[in-house]
């Protein structure tokens, strides 16, 4: 069977073998936990609780601050032990609200419908908004918003994103194979807001297992979706790269999937409107891959959101000798840590511990080789971008698309002069942005 796929991109090394067998263990409430009023795409969430005050797991902490923003609700039941500046997996510092616990759950539920398949889909996404969910892919933008576009916009697919195609990561994976009916249902759910009847879900093959799975599901629970197996490839889990491979439909410059009548949504963002809709929680906990040779016992964990790195290093046996990276996400689009006492947060998908040998990292003047141009699957110039963004000519970039830019790091991973392509293009996306406010 010819499998589907998109033009250009790379094939980095999986290194999915650490954690692919590892079934999701459920991790013990933390003690304390610390929560960045930043953890979404759009303006920060303001707080509405205050140094003392009791707070109970799902209850609301501070509320969406504008239209692209989200609520945050507690993880845990406890005391809010202060308000202030931490340090943030993104390697800043951020306004957090640190909590303490008190006791064992004592959930602050959502109200939810007797039958959702009989609700209005404006309650349905009044739901979803009350439960803070954003998108677990990575990108973190409110689901609400991304439920509820434009009357212009016609909708008539949705994707389900089952590729998790970035190297290490096998949240998403152990996510269809173990809570395959949950997926499912809000998978049903989310199609059922956006009022449409076509569903695929797209599954690198790679994860034969979850094509499996799921497919089976699907057929004994009679639902209307269509799995579709795709060629193995990097960055396929990007929403332009899969509604290409799934539907060969291209987002145009500029524009959002919803511009070519689709919304994709990652696999744990179903999840969590599943749990948000049928049971009435919020976001208050998910899925992370800890793994990497530079951990002892590499696992698939439901985490609560704001407990350390250092916690859960420390749940995964701890970091070997040798250990010299940690990441946020994956190697090439993570964050690299410079410290473990930092939260997880809702886009974070993996901590990835590496041992990484020391290489040249010297860098060449650019050969004109065209690689980087060849891997983008944006069909961007990466080195002419970077070298306008070095010499500082950031009025020249918009002629060079540069906000097309997905910063995959395809670029880079190919380079063979090591050029830091994307970290140049993110300098000149910041410095572009300034000047045209």
């Amino acid at each position: 069977m010819k499998l589907s796929t998109f033009k250009s991109g790379i094939h980095p090394n999986s290194f999915k073998h650490y954690s692919e067998k590892k079934k999701i263990e459920k991790m013990s409430v933390p003690d304390e936990v610390f929560i960045p009023l930043q953890q979404h795409i759009g303006k920060p969430a303001k707080p509405i609780v205050k140094k003392k005050d009791e707070v109970k797991t799902g209850q609301i902490i501070a509320e969406a601050d504008g239209f692209i923003s989200s609520v945050i609700h507690s993880p845990i039941t406890g005391k809010v032990k202060k308000i202030d500046e931490f340090n943030h997996p993104s390697g800043v510092r951020s306004t957090m609200i640190h909590i303490t616990k008190t006791g064992d759950d004592d959930w602050d539920l959502i109200d939810i419908p007797k039958d959702w398949k009989n609700s209005k889909k404006e309650e349905l996404i009044e739901i979803v908004k009350k439960a803070g969910i954003v998108g677990l892919g990575g990108a973190a933008f409110p689901t609400q918003v991304k439920l509820s576009p434009p009357k212009d916009k016609v909708i008539d697919s949705f994707i389900l994103n089952g590729v998790e195609c970035e190297p290490y990561l096998t949240a998403d994976h152990r996510m269809m194979l173990e809570y395959t009916d949950k997926v499912l249902l809000g998978m049903a759910i989310t199609m059922k807001i956006l009022d449409v009847k076509n569903g695929y879900i797209g599954i690198e093959n790679n994860k034969p297992d979850a094509i499996k799975k799921m497919q089976q599901r699907i057929d004994e629970l009679n639902y209307d979706f269509k799995v579709v197996p795709l060629q193995l490839k990097y960055p396929q889990g990007a929403e332009k790269m899969l509604i290409d491979a799934v539907l060969k439909r291209k987002v145009p410059v500029g524009g959002l999937p919803m511009d070519v009548g689709v919304v994709v949504n990652n696999v744990g963002t179903v999840f969590a409107v599943c749990e948000a809709v049928t049971e009435g929680k919020a976001l208050i906990e998910r899925v992370v891959t800890v793994t990497g040779a530079g951990i002892n016992e590499p696992k698939n964990v439901l985490a609560r959101i704001g407990t350390t790195f250092e916690k859960m290093i420390e749940n995964s046996g701890g970091l070997k000798d040798e250990t010299n990276h940690i990441y946020m996400g994956g190697p090439m689009m993570g964050i690299s840590q410079h410290t473990t006492d930092v939260p997880i947060i809702k886009a974070t998908s993996g901590i990835v511990c590496s041992i990484e040998k020391s290489v040249d990292e010297k860098i060449s003047p650019c050969i004109r080789c065209g690689t980087c141009i060849r891997v983008c699957p944006m069909f961007l110039m990466p080195t002419k971008l970077s070298r306008l963004s070095e010499l500082g000519k950031y009025d020249e970039l918009e002629q060079y698309d540069i906000q097309s830019c997905i910063e995959c790091g395809s670029c880079v991973y190919s380079c063979p002069s090591r050029i830091p392509l994307v970290q140049w293009i993110r300098v000149g996306k910041l410095k572009y942005n300034q000047l045209n406010k």
